[in-house]
């Protein structure tokens, strides 16, 4: 019975809020169309040009427009997958700026959430509502794109180079992260529509909200999880691990205190009688390898989750506070 209750309430946000609804589940559809038209078409020119003789490393004159045409293709796909990052990136603002907020703001603008109580629904069971449905189609697209991006880039070949796998565009696209930031941003939405009673409003609210929250994660993360550090001489043929992320680096003395990079700067003349002086004995780096992506992601995503709990314990108190 309470199954068959709770399709009422249910039906009643899908109904009047489909257009939302329907764009965010429209969404990972057509960028996984994309992404695998892409790699298709990628896969075609690339043995199309295999067909030819021609080669990219011992190029001739008679060959030279098409491999020029060649590797101007080949760049369609790392574009793509860019764009797509870019998407992931946006899509927990608008979670929150058009789906949460109207959802919620709107009704009690309007007034009709009236209709609603008078109808044998408690207060808890209308915000209930409000915050499922969109939670639970936020929740399948924000999954579905987020496997979508690590599978296309699995089929893009410089993925792992460099410190790729950390840029905005990758990290903010793949694992766990998107998840976390999509249903956090749902919820202060509707904290924001609950508390400011305007649309407009809490559309506002929201999009500063999540700016502040990014701006904050995106200083922080990497001192979610502890850092890897590696010692070697100055001039020596170092090199830095494959993946990785500089978190920080300086300076070693003989006792193990740490100076910062720029210690020797003034003495830039004279490197070695620096050294000597402030008895420097090793360079430092400080960094994430490739195999931290998944604790710094689950990190995250835990504090995501948490803010987003707490998010909707405050839009209860609110409810109860003001229609209870």
């Amino acid at each position: 019975m309470s199954t068959i209750a709770l399709r009422g309430p249910a039906r009643v946000v899908v109904t009047q809020h489909r257009r939302a609804l329907q764009i965010m589940a429209a969404v990972p559809v057509l960028t996984i169309a994309v992404l695998v038209g892409t790699w298709l078409w990628t896969e075609h020119v690339a043995n199309a040009f295999a067909a030819t003789g021609c080669s990219v490393v011992h190029t001739v004159p008679s060959c030279a427009d098409t491999v020029s045409d060649f590797l101007d293709r080949q760049l369609w796909m790392p574009e793509v997958l860019k764009w797509s990052g870019v998407l992931m990136t946006a899509l927990p603002a608008f979670v929150g700026i058009f789906v949460a907020g109207p959802v919620i703001a709107h009704e009690l603008e309007s007034g009709t959430y009236k209709v609603a109580w008078s109808q044998s629904m408690t207060p808890a069971r209308w915000l209930a509502a409000k915050l499922t449905v969109p939670a639970v189609v936020t929740l399948a697209s924000v999954s579905v794109l987020s496997a979508a991006c690590a599978w296309a880039r699995t089929r893009e070949n410089s993925v792992h180079q460099g410190s790729d796998l950390y840029s905005r565009e990758v990290y903010g696209s793949m694992g766990t992260v998107p998840i976390g930031y999509a249903l956090c941003m749902l919820a202060l939405g509707a904290l924001a529509g609950l508390v400011l009673r305007r649309t407009v409003a809490a559309m506002v609210t929201t999009l500063i909200g999540y700016g502040a929250l990014v701006m904050v994660l995106n200083t922080v993360r990497n001192g979610l999880w502890p850092s890897l550090t590696d010692t070697f001489k100055n001039g020596s043929d170092y090199r830095f691990p494959a993946g990785a992320v500089d978190t920080g680096q300086g300076w070693l003395t003989s006792s193990g205190r740490r100076l910062p990079a720029d210690a020797c700067l003034d003495w830039a003349t004279d490197l070695k009688q620096c050294l000597a002086d402030k008895d420097i004995t090793l360079r430092y780096l400080d960094y994430h390898p490739v195999s931290h992506f998944w604790p710094l992601q689950l990190v995250e995503t835990g504090i995501l989750l948490a803010l987003a709990a707490l998010a909707v314990a405050l839009a209860f108190r609110v409810l109860r506070r003001h229609h209870g």
